[in-house]
């Protein structure tokens, strides 16, 4: 059982990175994206309107950070020097990071951007201002295929997701609030997963806990990403829920379609058809596998169902330090990857064995939404269930006794 990435994962990442820097004119490769800048070096941080600047080159790798990092990412192992700057807009964040790479001789650098993005109203000169700078989207590509300690991970995820969705099916009665019952939900199984893990869990949360399990229930489930609302639950209720854990940062993903006492036939009928079209998306993965080709064959099982015009999405994404990450289950796929556009060539456009996908087809009738989601790992021979809380129609009903 996995919880934490070892040592050498990172090792591995840092030595794949030196050697796409070797590839180009570069001195050295530059992140900002907090994402990046965690999954090369472990050190996570909220991105905000502080920029943070990782400067990796063939035997050193620096980082820029406001004032209030420093005590974080001084005991990083993997971290050679720490510059930092007061704040912003008081501090000079860029022309910090513009001297630390002055003193790792790196007069071009191989970014993940121009400048630090904009985020929380940041408005700061670009590095292209200082040093020449080439844009880079490695390690969002390195991320594609995860490693099977990554694969642990998501696995030790759904665990705890299943844990809080069970509690979430269990805790649900008629006159509830569905937000104090995601509260209590989610409270119970973190409470649980952290009494389980102990010391094994790496902290990734401020305020939270590390599983949440709620949903969005009536008319709001008509709408892929509908808000929880502000009502009480009554029978008849259609429910779309959602589970998650993060275990060392990475995430799984468990939706259920339920029903708050027996559905009507009409009900049913769309639960099938989701549900089937769901099983297709999964008996199509593989590697090897076109991506495209999966969203399509669920494309045409519902066009054969006559019900393509309720369908707003694809079949689903990549799942892991994000809860959302490419490549994506589309049938525009392959397109995408020989648009001139992107980086990514016709081997992108394959599943390949590290993938891990979220298998989510939905329905959206007038009145209700259907979705399952599970997430699945691709093999070397196959798949393998990560999520396992049951999809049938049975399994699905609260009884109203």
């Amino acid at each position: 059982m996995a919880t934490e990435l070892p040592d050498s994962a990172y090792d591995t990442r840092l030595e794949r990175i030196r050697d796409e820097i070797a590839e180009t004119d570069a001195d050295a490769g530059v992140w900002f994206g907090a994402t990046s800048i965690e999954y090369l070096t472990g050190f996570d941080h909220i991105q905000t309107e502080r920029p943070v600047v990782l400067a990796v080159t063939r035997d050193r790798i620096e980082i820029t950070v406001p004032r209030l990092e420093v005590e974080r990412v001084e005991p990083n192992p993997r971290i050679d020097a720490v510059h930092h700057y007061r704040d912003y807009p008081g501090g000079r964040p860029i022309a910090v990071a513009v001297e630390m790479l002055s003193g790792l001789d790196a007069e071009r650098v191989a970014a993940d951007a121009e400048g630090a993005p904009g985020t929380m109203g940041y408005e700061g000169p670009p590095l292209t201002d200082h040093v020449d700078v080439d844009t880079q989207s490695w390690v969002p590509r390195l991320r594609w295929e995860k490693s099977d300690t990554e694969v642990d991970l998501i696995r030790e995820s759904a665990k705890w997701a299943n844990l809080g969705h069970r509690y979430l099916a269990e805790y649900t009665e008629l006159g509830a609030n569905p937000v104090t019952v995601s509260q209590r939900a989610s409270t119970d199984a973190s409470r649980a997963m952290l009494d389980t893990l102990g010391d094994r869990y790496v902290a990734r949360t401020r305020g939270g806990g590390p599983v949440h399990a709620g949903y969005i229930t009536g008319e709001q489930t008509r709408l892929p990403h509908g808000h929880t609302a502000n009502r009480r639950l009554g029978a008849g209720d259609v429910l779309i829920t959602g589970a998650t854990a993060t275990v060392d940062g990475y995430y799984s993903e468990l939706e259920r379609t339920m029903f708050l006492g027996e559905p009507s036939d009409e009900q049913v009928h769309y639960f099938e058809l989701m549900l089937e079209a769901q099983t297709i998306a999964i008996e199509a993965l593989g590697p090897g596998v076109p991506i495209a080709n999966v969203d399509r064959a669920v494309q045409e099982y519902f066009e054969e169902q006559g019900v393509a015009d309720l369908a707003q999405h694809h079949v689903g994404h990549n799942i892991g330090l994000d809860g959302h990450e490419p490549p994506y289950i589309d049938r525009g796929w392959g397109t995408h990857c020989e648009s001139e556009s992107t980086s990514y060539d016709a081997e992108d456009a394959v599943m390949r064995p590290g993938h891990v996908w979220t298998i989510e087809p939905g329905l959206y009738t007038d009145t209700d939404g259907y979705r399952h989601s599970d997430t699945i790992a691709v093999t070397d021979d196959g798949i393998e269930w990560l999520t396992y809380y049951p999809r049938d129609l049975e399994s699905n009903v609260i009884s109203l006794e």
